[in-house]
């Protein structure tokens, strides 16, 4: 049995690449291939019903995905959400996913890219994407974890111009690093880190979670140090608590194991975190987690998202075929359409206007949040 953490900085520097790069690939072929999405836990986009339009008044032909957001246009308001790079098989899938990216005018981000800092022969799993899509809107990625231990602003500047990128995506993860064998759970001081960060550099900061979801409270002293965006990624989706359940028990950590089975499905589902922080704060929101198709892309809209990011479902894709992936990408864009079609909308503004019923779970939930903050 072992209990204890394994801290980079305790390793060699071959040691600690070779950990990240093995890390790395367990990121991408666990979520592949084990079940790691939530249990009981849902998005509860179920629970949100558009009103049907038997009149829509527009041809499906017309209708007109292109967006705008952080002073980009995008003919579609889809971002592949951050996934992967430092490895072999992360080159491939950014490689495609950034061809995806240039050739449907969608936003991109990439993986960590601590890995990226630490070996030049990683890098290209990262900026294969810039390579291949040079005009698409991509997003750094760093932990605010690795921002509280002291990263510095050289080396943001760095992970920044590893892939030219348009903006730079701060993740919080607790959950992740709480149960993670080798996990960094030292957050503190990292809203001064990220508000020093956002006046340092030259490119909006995003600030996201990965898998647990944004409170209106944390969203609010975000928007207060200058966030420019923030991504939800609420709980529903694939759960990292799993994910680093299934490391721990490869490594024999058994409290790990257990704190990952006990909070697999921890977290603020999207569709309630998504409208509590949107009537919290005015910056843009990006709608994520669990996401899986079209209407819920448009359900996100509705609720007040600006932009929707997927990332499971085009790592699935992407690790299959170029095909393969391209066609699901045509199937999201035909059911986001469809659902615009079925409301009336000829465009996201009217989309954004359409009418909505709560139902159930998520009613209920609402309900008693509104009955806490009362009293």
């Amino acid at each position: 049995m072992n209990n204890s953490n394994t801290n980079d900085h305790k390793l060699s520097s071959e040691e600690q690449i070779e950990q990240i790069r093995k890390r790395k690939k367990e990121g991408i072929d666990i979520p592949l291939k084990e079940k790691v999405q939530g249990k009981e836990n849902s998005t509860l986009f179920e629970d949100v019903i558009l009103m049907h339009n038997a009149l829509p008044e527009i041809d499906y032909d017309q209708i007109d995905l292109t967006t705008s957001f952080l002073s980009k246009k995008f003919s579609a308001p889809l971002i592949i959400d951050s996934m992967t790079g430092g490895t072999d098989e992360a080159y491939i899938i950014n490689k495609r996913l950034g061809k995806i990216a240039e050739k449907y005018g969608f936003g991109m981000g990439l993986g960590s890219q601590r890995a990226g800092l630490r070996s030049e022969k990683l890098v290209e799993s990262y900026s294969v994407a810039r390579t291949v899509a040079p005009s698409a809107f991509l997003i750094a990625n760093i932990g605010g974890a690795q921002l509280a231990e002291g990263l510095s602003k050289e080396d943001v500047v760095r992970i920044i111009r590893m892939i030219d990128a348009n903006a730079l995506a701060i993740h919080l993860n607790p959950l992740q690093e709480l149960i993670q064998p080798e996990g960094e759970p030292r957050f503190s001081g990292i809203l001064n880190k990220i508000s020093d960060i956002i006046q340092e550099i030259d490119v909006p900061v995003i600030v996201k979670e990965v898998g647990s979801g944004i409170s209106p409270q944390v969203a609010t002293r975000l928007q207060q140090v200058g966030t420019g965006s923030i991504n939800i990624a609420g709980a529903g989706g694939t759960s990292w608590a799993a994910i680093e359940k299934i490391r721990a028990d490869n490594v024999n950590n058994y409290i790990k194991s257990n704190l990952g089975e006990l909070f697999w499905d921890w977290g603020i589902p999207t569709a309630l975190s998504l409208i509590l922080v949107s009537k919290s704060v005015d910056i843009p929101l990006i709608s994520s987690g669990g996401l899986r198709n079209g209407l819920e892309v448009a359900k996100s809209l509705i609720l007040g998202a600006r932009m929707c990011a997927m990332a499971y479902p085009f790592l699935r894709k992407a690790s299959e075929s170029e095909s393969s992936l391209d066609n699901y990408t045509q199937l999201v864009l035909a059911q986001l359409k469809s659902a615009m079609f079925l409301v009336g909308a000829l465009n996201l503004e009217e989309l954004r206007n359409t009418r909505y019923i709560l139902k159930d779970k998520l009613a209920s939930m609402l309900n008693s949040y509104e009955l806490s903050r009362r009293n």
